[in-house]
């Protein structure tokens, strides 16, 4: 599948017009193995090395379609990997927005930032680190993505979202997850929708 077909794909199964430009102006082959580039634009996951996958573009889509970003956004990731996904987030919340990443395995953060760099993402940033203590000195966020499965998501997480800000996460056992959505209401955290049917890798802690 070509990048085109993988883009006809996406609209054919109803995503919107910002998710499909994103999708467009990210150049996948970037965030790949080299190894892989024959396969950049499958609608699969790829393994990005560390154990780690650079996840399937219809779950991502699903993901970034939950979360309901706008322009002007200050978004989290954790678990960001190969930075692909910072990238669409980057496109879909434009240059007055900011995105950061979290990635515990410190030889996919640095290789992402040299992703990012290559494609001129000057609105991200990438940390090396424990990704369930979250970003507190960039915190509140108006959205946060966790991009591993958890079983119960990080309170510390939680509590970084800004009143009515939505937190997405794959939460589940090991090989079947449902995408939850929460979304803050002053102290209290609500599950607006629940997503059956996908498998991530699991949420590395410490």
């Amino acid at each position: 599948m070509n990048k085109q077909k993988l883009l006809q794909r996406l609209k054919s199964l109803g995503f919107s017009k910002k998710i499909l430009d994103a999708f467009s102006k990210v150049k996948r082959e970037n965030f790949v193995p080299e190894e892989l580039e024959n396969q950049t634009y499958e609608d699969a996951p790829l393994p990005i090395g560390q154990g780690q996958t650079i996840s399937q573009p219809y779950t991502i889509a699903v993901m970034l379609s939950e979360i309901e970003l706008k322009q002007g956004q200050k978004i989290l990731e954790i678990g960001s990997g190969s930075g692909y996904v910072l990238a669409l987030i980057s496109e879909i919340v434009g240059k007055k927005g900011k995105v950061c990443g979290v990635e515990i395995v410190n030889e996919l953060a640095e290789k992402s930032k040299e992703a990012l760099d290559l494609g001129n993402y000057k609105n991200v940033e990438v940390y090396n680190r424990n990704g369930s203590d979250g970003l507190p000195e960039k915190a509140p966020f108006d959205r946060i993505l966790i991009s591993a499965a958890c079983r119960e998501i990080p309170k510390k997480l939680l509590n970084q979202l800004k009143d009515g800000g939505i937190l997405l996460t794959p939460k589940g056992p090991r090989f079947e997850q449902s995408l939850v959505v929460v979304q803050r209401k002053k102290d209290k955290f609500e599950t607006i929708r629940e997503i059956p049917g996908f498998i991530f890798v699991p949420f590395v802690d410490g």
